[in-house]
């Protein structure tokens, strides 16, 4: 056999193994991860002293619910174990701002805190699991055009989870990549808050997921993302605004930005204080217009 055949067969059995390999189901996935390297329980119960059930502020929401932790840094350690590549680029300095960039943002849509917040604002991230004015759900957020991925109806699709994912075609696809089948979360959206694993894999989902016009969060924090000229003329460059924008430009980016973006910054340089790494370039999205314009 020829030596071009040979080689031609080792990439093609390659390919195919690669191929599978990204068909397998989330749940299956159980691999190292960095997540380890820079935070254990201890470190998290005292970023996270008020996450959601745990917190010892007196809140009438929550009297008759059960103290469970949900957020628990287990929970978040059997879900980064499905995404091998989370936490896993380049070198430590990007390894720890991306964790700060992604602690940030989980904290700041999970938010209770407010300006005297005791212990400061900074410490209420993961307060919530619902999207705060949608415990008993928002309708609202059914998208009927996108005919892969249909709502259900009576089902709600609304912000649930670290990362607030929201819309049935959210739902719908990190369902496909979690289970295997797109039906199951768009039939049983409350799981997400039901499963503390799934919960924080929906997060780094989002966090690891492309989705046209956008680059992925992981892909803008750790410099994988080579901006195009249209984005170059839009201001939109690697770094941390950028991956604001990804989450929320419409609101958060360009002049009249949201007051509340401010918070979100916020969560940011404090958790790259605490990591002992710089904020890096472009930390912001004042200047950007979101992407797709």
């Amino acid at each position: 056999m020829s030596r071009s055949i040979t080689i031609f067969i080792i990439s093609f059995l390659i390919s195919c193994v690669d191929s599978s390999a990204q068909n397998i189901p989330l749940q299956k996935i159980n691999e190292a991860t960095n997540l380890t390297k820079y935070l254990n329980e201890k470190k998290w119960n005292k970023l996270f002293p008020n996450r959601f059930n745990i917190s010892t502020y007196s809140d009438s929401s929550r009297i008759h619910k059960q103290k469970k932790d949900f957020y628990s840094f287990s929970a978040f350690v059997n879900a980064a174990r499905m995404f091998p590549q989370f936490l896993a680029d380049a070198d430590d300095t990007t390894q720890r701002r991306e964790l700060a960039a992604f602690l940030a943002n989980i904290s700041h849509e999970t938010n209770g805190g407010w300006d005297d917040a005791p212990g400061g604002y900074y410490t209420w991230g993961l307060y919530y699991t619902d999207e705060k004015g949608c415990e008993k759900g928002c309708p609202s957020y059914s998208d009927t055009t996108k005919k892969k991925y249909l709502p259900v109806e009576g089902k709600s699709y609304h912000g649930r989870g670290p990362l607030q994912i929201s819309w049935n075609y959210n739902y719908a696809q990190f369902s496909e990549a979690y289970f295997g089948d797109k039906e199951i979360l768009l039939q049983h959206p409350e799981m997400i808050n039901e499963d503390p694993v799934l919960c924080f894999a929906s997060a780094i989902w989002f966090w690891m997921t492309t989705q046209y016009p956008k680059p992925s969060c992981h892909e803008v924090i750790c410099n994988k993302w080579i901006p195009s000229a249209k984005d170059s003329a839009n201001g939109r460059l690697p770094g941390f605004g950028a991956v604001v924008n990804v989450i929320n430009g419409g609101i958060e980016c360009g002049e009249n930005h949201s007051d509340n973006t401010k918070y979100r910054y916020g969560f940011y340089y404090s958790f790259c204080n605490y990591l002992k790494v710089t904020i890096g370039d472009n930390a912001e999205c004042s200047t950007q217009k979101r992407f797709g314009l």
